[in-house]
């Protein structure tokens, strides 16, 4: 029991060295790309979400769209804690496929 307990130990600190091999942007290839800008933007009672997509392919822009999602500034829900909660102040959480 005490050996299996030293190579489950073992193996976490190995798993814990693993190094990130994420890139920065400024080393990006950039001639074929795609940028996704999100933005939020509040006028009155209402909060625009909006989402603009630009997709390169050897230096030439193929495509470029725009999509917004329009929202009331404070909804209203069942929770309690919800209450003085903006939609133009909550974080933004991204997914990337």
């Amino acid at each position: 029991m005490k050996k299996t307990f030293f190579f489950l130990g073992l193996i976490m600190l190995s798993s814990c060295g693993n190094t990130n091999n994420d890139q920065a942007l400024e080393n990006l290839d950039k001639k074929s790309s795609r940028e996704v800008t999100l933005t939020t933007v509040t006028e009155g009672d209402t909060v625009y979400h909006l989402t603009k997509q630009t997709i390169w392919i050897n230096g030439e822009k193929i495509a470029d769209k725009v999509d917004t999602l329009t929202t009331k500034l404070q909804e209203n829900s069942w929770g309690a804690d919800t209450t003085s909660m903006k939609l133009n102040q909550i974080p933004i959480y991204v997914t990337v496929q």
